[in-house]
């Protein structure tokens, strides 16, 4: 985006500061124009708790860090390899946009800023940086240059890692070394690209199949076993290795991703329920979309009545874990979970009321991670004490988040910025397992 020798002046939204309050220092060399509606948008973001309004407040504290004047005139410079940054304040309505853009909408401010420059500046290249897409429209529709903000973007989603790879035409010793428990050096397969960290593999010749997976710190192939984990069993290969990484304690790092049905979220349920003696606590958490205040207000009842209606997928599969037969200590599941969440050894809340909790011991399940930014994920995993273990499920093509999209969005990135490090695993689940009129649907609607 700022990689250009030529010169810009980057004017940016709002949206972009609420992702990323350390934007200031994304744009090389390069200008960098904050119009003052934007500083308005933000004081009204500045209080409360959300990822939002971290960021509204971390960016007006670095703004006036830099001090001086002239930040309302010629600009500061933001660091030794930076260009500067200033504050424009309103001016008149260029005439080119009173007929088609009101002057009472923050947005057209910001359009209008931007504008107002390109023309007095038709040397320079001047840029709006938005996230919000209609936005972006709207200035090429006037001839204004637009582009998303695209620095924590993952670059091909198509070729995003999925953990797994299938390996046909192997010889049978190999395999039969996988059945004896001592498994096999991961060069006598001669693979290219060579393997990475936890990486799944799905072994066949002519008369044998295995699946395994590779262990970094030992170099060896290892045998992944097809086991039942408080009551669910998995249904096929995908599901076989995801339920291997959740329940491995020396993995405390794991992602798993894949359509509705694919059986993510009852997968890492039934995995912390069977470690749960390990743990202090489990906590089962989703973030609220939108991610705003105001918005629970427009529903009745208690903090818990409002949360309830987003929590309800999570309350569903342990539902289905409920309806599975006991595990040999004379409760049945249903009776063991219920014990559970009377005594808060297992939490169900929005993400948002976990914020500022400790999470030593704890094994943390964040659903629907396709709706969190990249900070919110590093915010999360930053906060990781020892013997907790992360888990975060979702569908990157799936994305209820207004300024998100397959390539923004934080589980996206954490795949690709993680892949092959020893403490991390992910599983892409490919399969869905609900019903077969719902693969039916997946498939062809």
């Amino acid at each position: 985006m700022a990689g250009s020798a030529v010169r810009k002046t980057f004017v940016l939204d709002t949206n972009v500061i609420l992702h990323d309050s350390s934007c200031l220092t994304q744009f090389k060399h390069h200008s960098i124009v904050i119009p003052i509606s934007v500083l308005e948008e933000l004081d009204a973001f500045k209080k409360g708790n959300q990822s939002i309004n971290y960021h509204a407040r971390e960016f007006l504290r670095s703004l006036d860090a830099l001090g001086g004047d002239g930040i309302f005139d010629r600009g500061i410079r933001v660091g030794p390899e930076h260009g500067t940054v200033r504050v424009q304040l309103q001016g008149k309505f260029h005439p080119d946009l009173e007929f088609n853009f009101s002057r009472t909408k923050p947005d057209h401010l910001i359009l209008n800023c931007a504008y107002t420059l390109a023309k007095e500046n038709p040397r320079s290249r001047v840029v709006l940086v938005s996230k919000d897409v209609n936005l972006r429209l709207k200035a090429k529709a006037i001839g204004l240059l637009s582009e998303d903000y695209t620095t924590d973007h993952v670059k091909d989603v198509t070729a995003l890692y999925t953990g797994k790879r299938a390996i046909g035409d192997l010889d049978a010793a190999l395999i039969d070394a996988l059945y004896t428990g001592h498994g096999f050096e991961a060069a006598w397969l001669e693979l290219k690209p060579p393997l990475v960290a936890n990486e799944n593999l799905i072994l066949r010749n002519h008369q044998k199949s295995a699946l395994a997976r590779f262990h970094a710190r030992e170099g060896l192939v290892r045998r992944v076993n097809k086991n039942q984990v408080f009551g669910i069993t998995p249904r096929n290969a995908e599901q076989t290795f995801a339920l291997g990484v959740l329940c491995d304690p020396e993995i405390p790092l794991v992602t798993l991703s894949g359509t509705a049905g694919t059986g993510k979220t009852l997968l890492a349920l039934a995995a912390a329920l069977e470690q749960r003696k390990h743990y202090r606590q489990i906590f089962l958490a989703r973030p609220i979309v939108p991610l705003s205040n105001k918005d629970m207000g427009f529903l009745p009842g208690e903090v818990k009545a409002k949360l309830d209606p987003y929590m309800q997928p999570i309350y569903d599969n342990l539902g289905v874990i409920m309806n599975h037969h006991g595990n040999g200590d004379g409760r049945t599941p249903s009776q063991q979970i219920q014990q559970m969440l009377d005594d808060e050894k297992l939490t169900v809340s929005a993400l948002s009321y976990i914020r500022g909790r400790s999470l030593n011991r704890i094994y943390f399940i964040v659903d629907e991670a396709q709706n969190l930014t990249p900070h919110e994920v590093k915010t999360i995993i930053t906060r990781a004490g020892e013997g907790t273990k992360i888990v975060f499920t979702g569908d990157i093509f799936q994305i209820d988040h207004p300024y998100l999209d397959a390539q923004s969005n934080g589980l996206s990135y954490l795949i690709e910025k993680m892949q092959g490090q020893p403490l991390y695993a992910h599983v892409n689940l490919e399969k869905g397992e609900r019903s077969e009129l719902a693969q039916l649907a997946s498939d062809l609607l």
